[in-house]
């Protein structure tokens, strides 16, 4: 009698597809990919010509990145090209919290 393993082939490719693509969305947001930082689609228009393209939304994958400030209550996204210093839009806003205790 032949033991036979936990998974079969099918099911060790699929958990590796699975590892693989978990290791890529983790790399795109530690180096601060546009698409992970919880853009709407309506904001990845990086042209301003105020429709949103299939190239516009893998943009934002690969080529836009992210640096996001706090100042106080005010909170700042920067959005850039990759390996360059010109900003392509950036937002802000005022987020309320709740007052520490004493």
């Amino acid at each position: 009698m032949i033991a036979r393993g936990k998974f079969s082939t099918r099911r060790k490719v699929l958990l590796g597809l699975v590892l693989v693509l978990l290791a890529v969305v983790a790399w795109l947001h530690f180096t601060g990919a546009a698409a992970t930082r919880g853009l709407e689609r309506k904001q990845m228009d990086w042209d301003n010509d105020g429709q949103v393209t299939m190239t516009e939304m893998l943009q934002s994958l690969y080529a836009v990145k992210v640096e996001i400030t706090r100042e106080g209550q005010r909170e700042c996204r920067a959005y850039s090209w990759r390996g360059s210093t010109e900003t392509l839009r950036v937002d802000c806003r005022t987020t309320m919290q709740a007052a520490p205790k004493p």
